[in-house]
């Protein structure tokens, strides 16, 4: 069968997504979007329980793979956890973390599938196969934690904080350090607060447009 590629640019209909109308206030797309960015400084206010659990209690019922809710949190609130963190950290992380009010390693559990009965009735057959098939469990629950994981991040600052998201880390060593009586396997590393002051994050730089990353076939 013959494709055929379409040039963006030689259409006639907008092609820039902020022309065209959103569903949210432009208020919500600030805030979610286009002047949020990663956070690297944080201040020493508290973060209180109730803005985090809000901010899963709306991220939750985003879309996964069968519905399923891979995505664990671990919350590391007190200096001795933040050193511990902190250890399996590179060197440019490190202080980060000690210094963040709070700070989220999100995880994945590979042992989603016994919560399919409740989740994903419709699946239900599925949690008998991955019992027996750990590599696919594994593989599923990155993808959908993964998105999770964006998912969280937007719900944060929905929740009025910001986020300094952070690779760079041991994940195996954060895995035994934390996680060598469930099983967790971790994804990503996030300071969650307020910004210390207008330097926390760097200058808004430049970001693809959609005719840069798109083709139509």
């Amino acid at each position: 069968m013959r494709t055929e590629t379409i040039d963006l640019a030689e259409l006639d209909f907008p092609t820039d997504l902020e022309a065209a109308p959103l569903s949210i206030g432009e208020d919500v797309a600030d805030l979610l979007f286009r002047e949020a960015g990663t956070v690297n400084a944080f201040a020493d206010d508290e973060v209180p329980d109730g803005a985090v659990r809000a901010a899963y209690d709306l991220v939750r019922w985003g879309p996964t793979a069968m519905n399923t809710v891979p995505l664990r949190q671990l919350l590391v609130r007190t200096p001795r956890a933040r050193a511990r963190l902190a250890a399996h950290m590179n060197e440019g992380n490190r202080d980060r973390v000690l210094a963040a009010p709070l700070t989220t390693v999100a995880a994945t559990g590979t042992n989603f599938h016994h919560d399919l009965p409740t989740l994903a009735p419709h699946a239900v057959a599925m949690a008998a196969r991955f019992e027996g098939d750990a590599g696919s469990r594994t593989v599923l629950a990155r993808q959908s934690g993964l998105i999770q994981v964006g998912y969280l991040i937007t719900g944060l600052r929905a929740a009025g904080l910001h986020v300094g998201a952070m690779g760079g880390d041991d994940a195996a060593g954060i895995d035994t350090e934390f996680f060598a009586d469930n099983g967790w396997q971790s994804l990503l590393v996030l300071n969650v607060g307020q910004p210390a002051g207008q330097d926390a994050s760097r200058p808004r730089a430049a970001h693809l447009a959609f005719a840069d990353v798109a083709r139509t076939v």
